[in-house]
């Protein structure tokens, strides 16, 4: 009989978790910004540091 691999089974909740956390936070800037007047590119993060050469 198989055994039941729970490490496996934690890391998928973790990951859900983490999943959920993401979109929740988008929606709140999302409505923060629509609350202020202002859109911000569908690709584009506040949080994101710009790229340098």
């Amino acid at each position: 009989m198989a055994r039941t691999n729970y490490s496996f089974e934690k890391r998928q909740k973790e990951l859900a978790k983490k999943k959920k956390k993401e979109e929740k936070r988008q929606r709140k800037l999302e409505k923060k910004n629509l609350a202020e007047g202002k859109e911000t590119p569908a690709g584009e993060d506040e949080n994101s540091l710009p790229q340098e050469d």
